[in-house]
């Protein structure tokens, strides 16, 4: 008698992500540019929500599923992520802006073509929502067309890193105690996983008179203290565009990525938690 996993393209994985609303609907896992890095990465679309796809290990364990044992002891798990953060380099290449001038109005359709990442076009239902916040929009004919615009999305930012700073207090006394400004650097190096230094940081660093080189200082020191590569450990397959339902997942491709950073000694739950980026991405 077969077994549930043979046949599978790649060995089995544990996924916790959110269940869909319909018993009968299903997820699908998109392949994105992450949006500092550019690299390749996991997301999971999901009742039109956009989940970004983690992984955590402690140095040894493994999985027994069913009558199956999964040498990768590591954890996938889903958290929701803001799309204007995994649009807004898109949108920003696609106004073509050159000095002063602000750039191009285009249709979503152009916006999304991206050459090699059909998922992104899988989002047009949600992307138009989210970013007139960040967006110039104009309507031609019942044809929307869209521009980044530099002031909403400082704006959208400067929102964002109060927000967190709002919720460092209810972390614990460390958080608690800080000072404000220090509140808002802590905020300001979250966000900075998901931003490229050019124009985002500086602009925001800017605007909340903080020094670049400090969060960029302190980030870079936060990542090495809090991670390490395991070598010895086996790597997750990539996400690939494939159907998630029931909260697990498949490779259609079934390659290998580089191997992530594995999680040991975590303190807090930034630490713990801290989204796993590949060798060299710069995150």
């Amino acid at each position: 008698m077969a077994s549930w996993h043979d046949g599978l393209a790649a060995p089995p994985r544990v996924l916790i992500s959110p269940r869909p609303s319909d018993a009968s609907a299903q997820g699908n896992v998109l392949s994105l540019r992450h949006p500092r890095s550019g690299d390749e990465t996991g997301y999971l679309f999901i009742d039109g929500q956009l989940q970004e796809i983690n992984w955590f290990k402690e140095r040894y364990g493994a999985w027994f599923l069913g009558d199956y044992v999964c040498e990768d002891g590591g954890l996938y798990y889903c958290t929701p992520v803001d799309p204007i953060f995994i649009f807004l380099p898109t949108f920003e290449a696609a106004r073509m802006s050159n000095g002063k001038d602000p750039g191009k109005f285009r249709q979503l359709d152009e916006i999304l073509y991206v050459e090699g990442y059909p998922g992104y076009q899988q989002l047009m239902s949600v992307v138009g929502h989210h970013m007139e916040l960040v967006c110039e929009v104009k309507e031609v004919a019942n044809m929307k067309f869209f521009r980044l615009d530099d002031s909403k999305v400082l704006s959208w930012l400067c929102c964002k890193v109060y927000n967190l700073k709002e919720v460092f207090p209810k972390l614990g006394k460390n958080y608690a105690a800080q000072e404000e400004k220090e509140q808002l650097k802590e905020a300001v190096q979250m966000i900075r996983e998901y931003l490229k230094d050019e124009p985002w940081l500086t602009l925001l660093c800017k605007k909340l008179q903080l020094d670049m080189n400090e969060i960029i200082k302190d980030t870079t020191t936060k990542t090495s203290e809090a991670s390490f590569y395991a070598d010895s450990s086996p790597a997750p397959a990539c996400p690939s565009e494939s159907k998630v339902a029931n909260g697990s997942a498949k490779s259609s491709k079934g390659r290998a990525a580089k191997k992530p950073k594995t999680e040991v000694g975590s303190k807090n739950i930034k630490d713990m938690f801290r989204r796993v980026t590949r060798s060299g991405s710069g995150s």
